[in-house]
């Protein structure tokens, strides 16, 4: 099973979408706490376009919202960014306390193993959020669990 990441930072709509295609993605699995993006540059990745598009180019969409941080773990790292004078867009990795938390109550109470056996072995699954770096997003977390288990291949997809 090939696993793959893509955050929607520094795509263009077409770009996007034909990163998709070339990696003969399966499964678009949305791991947004929210699903909307504010203003123009990525309305692509509003949730019912996105559906739509995924659609049209044969794309099985799946929103799993128990594997998006909460509030709460958000704001530990909307604090830590500040500290360290960056936002969402120009950080680089997570940082620990988000990582610890987001692993205590999201990834440790989530059944992983059941998740992702759902899937065909030779699927080509994307984990899917908003961030360009995969180290600065909670999907580095669910792809480095996974990566332990037998046949999984990870890929995460930077412009």
């Amino acid at each position: 099973m090939n696993i793959y990441t893509i955050g929607v930072y520094g795509y263009s709509e077409n770009d996007f979408f034909n990163k998709l295609m070339d990696h003969k993605i399966d499964v678009f699995i949305d791991i947004r706490r929210r699903r909307g993006m504010r203003g123009r540059k990525y309305a692509f990745v509003n949730s019912k376009y996105l559906q739509m598009r995924l659609e049209e180019i044969g794309i099985r969409y799946l929103y799993q919202k128990e594997l998006s941080p909460t509030q709460e773990i958000r704001a530990y790292q909307k604090e830590e960014d500040k500290k360290a004078g960056v936002t969402k867009h120009t950080r680089n990795k997570l940082s620990q306390t988000f990582v610890d938390k987001y692993n205590e109550e999201c990834l440790d109470k989530f059944d992983l193993n059941s998740f992702i056996y759902q899937f065909e072995q030779d699927s080509n699954i994307l984990f899917f959020c908003v961030e360009k770096f995969p180290e600065a997003c909670h999907r580095y977390l669910v792809t480095q669990r996974l990566a332990d288990y037998p046949g999984v291949r990870i890929y995460h997809i930077i412009e």
